[in-house]
Parts: C-alpha cells; sequence; structure tokens
C-alpha cells in the first residue's frame, strides 16, 4: 500500500538471528519479537546472567528462548523475595513443602484460582498469579497424620481410592 512489500520485511524478520551472546556463543535461533532493551540490559547484569549484546548484531531482536529465560530469571528473583519475606514474617522454620508455581502453565494456575475460589483483580500476568496462588497454597491447613494415612491406604490397595473422604475436607 505504501510502496513497502510486506513480504519482503516478513522475509527480512525471519532471517534475522538473536543478537545475545550467551556464555561467550553467538546465538544462532531466529530471532522473535522482543527486542532487547537497556531495560533488560540492566536486569542482566544484576542477575550476572552471561549474557551480553553482540555488537556486529544487525537488529536488536532476540530470540523466544532468551526471552523466556530472562522472563524466568525475573520471576525466579520475586519468587525469592517472596520466600524471604514470608520466611522473616513467620519467624520460624517451617516444614512446609515448597511447590515452584511459577513452573506451571497459566492455565493450571486459573485452574487453581477457580477451584479454591481465590479472589484476584482481572488482568493479571503468570508471575503475579502465581505469587497469589503461592500465598493461597500456604494458608490452607493440612492434617498431615490423615493424608498420610490415606495416601498409605491407597497405595496398599492398588490405587483404589477410598469413598470416605471427609477428614480431608
Amino acid at each position: 500500500m505504501n510502496g513497502i512489500d510486506s513480504s519482503d520485511e516478513n522475509e527480512k524478520m525471519e532471517n534475522e538471528v538473536c543478537c545475545l551472546i550467551d556464555d561467550g556463543v553467538k546465538c544462532n535461533r531466529i530471532a522473535g519479537n522482543a527486542s532487547f532493551s537497556k531495560r533488560i540490559q540492566k536486569g542482566i547484569s544484576q542477575r550476572k546472567m552471561k549474557l551480553s549484546l553482540d555488537a556486529l548484531a544487525r537488529s536488536q531482536f532476540i530470540c523466544d528462548y532468551h526471552k523466556s529465560k530472562i522472563q524466568s530469571a525475573r520471576s525466579m528473583k520475586r519468587h525469592q523475595r517472596t520466600t524471604i519475606s514470608r520466611d522473616s514474617d513467620s519467624g520460624s522454620d517451617s516444614e512446609s513443602p515448597e511447590v515452584d508455581f511459577y513452573s506451571l502453565q497459566v492455565q493450571t494456575l486459573r485452574r487453581y484460582k477457580k477451584y479454591y475460589k481465590v479472589s484476584t483483580r482481572p488482568g493479571l500476568n503468570k508471575a503475579q498469579l502465581a505469587d497469589i496462588i503461592s500465598k493461597h497454597f500456604m494458608t490452607i491447613p493440612v492434617k498431615e497424620k490423615e493424608v498420610l494415612a490415606y495416601f498409605i491406604y491407597t497405595v496398599k490397595h492398588s490405587g483404589q481410592v477410598q469413598n470416605n473422604t471427609k477428614g480431608l475436607d
């Protein structure tokens, strides 16, 4: 329409490679639509990730692999902060199991939220949803002896589930 052939532009984007150097090795993956900004560069340096920008790269686009690697490092940092603050709030060393809600799919987090009727504001991203759900998970009371007895019963009886579950509600 405006003199630019969009098919030529799409071919250029498909031929672009990631602009990052990962631990001294140039990334050869096809670049996605995420660009390498100063904010991302700052986050990488704060987390001491071994990623750097290739000065000879034709574009500033990064591949989906590095995009997810950077995002997971960011959400893990948030997770560590909430774990540290929760531990300092509790004041004791509890033996609660660690569940990595950040590694679950968004759909799984949403099903958990719906099942337990966890109220949240609309439009949360995966990291925010995982934070809220992990806080909710830590508030669920568990009767350990009953759960263990039920588990052992189930294992001994070849996985047949006992119909009486009123003690676990």
